[in-house]
């Protein structure tokens, strides 16, 4: 029966900072080190074929350090730009505070918490899954239903549109889930790839 494993990256830098960070290539903060080390450690008698991990650094060493804790380096790694954070246009470097004076809260919550509604020059919910699910079904299913279990190691929102399909959540319920940085969470399916049972770690 596949595995499927999915880990948010660990704090960056400017979620510390309180930044809108998108695709901008923030590393890790200190935290974010621990968060990813904890996240293997939970991950220790987990055995993967194959690990995906999106295009930018926060997420990538994510990744590094739970193979390292895990002890399974040497296993294939498919680094995507589709896996990427949802992109935040005109909001990204700026901190959410400020971006709350700037614009108003109203805005920014919408924004924020809307599924089809995108920043200037950004990407809605909707966008990012609209990248995610192609790649998603092209590379990742095909492994999967070949009983191959998966870690990937990737983004809020990249992995909120994955949880959307995979759980069969509406617009509304997806907004309310929030996937905590450095929680692994596991997913047993089915050879069809239907949810047999999901727990975070």
């Amino acid at each position: 029966m596949p595995k499927l494993v999915i880990v948010r990256h660990g704090q960056s830098q400017w979620n510390l900072e309180n930044r809108f960070t998108g695709w901008i290539d923030i590393d890790l903060s200190p935290k974010g080190v621990e968060e990813a080390k904890s996240a293997g450690k939970k991950l220790v008698g987990y055995k993967f074929d194959k690990a995906f991990t999106s295009a930018l650094t926060r997420a990538q060493r994510t990744l590094d350090i739970i193979l390292e804790e895990i002890d399974q380096k040497g296993i294939p790694v498919e680094k995507d730009k589709a896996l990427n954070e949802r992109m935040y246009g005109d909001l990204q470097g700026l901190n959410k505070d400020e971006t709350r004076h700037k614009f108003g809260a109203e805005q920014v919550h919408i924004w924020r918490r809307s599924y089809d509604i995108a920043p200037p020059n950004g990407e809605s919910l909707k966008d990012t899954a609209a990248r995610v699910m192609p790649y998603w079904n092209e590379k990742i299913v095909p492994e999967l239903t070949n009983g191959r279990s998966i870690l990937i190691a990737a983004h809020g929102n990249s992995l909120r549109a994955l949880v959307m399909h995979l759980e069969n959540l509406s617009k509304d319920e997806i907004l309310q889930t929030e996937i905590p940085t450095g929680v692994p969470k596991v997913y047993e399916l089915t050879g069809d790839l239907k949810i047999v049972e999901t727990k975070y770690l």
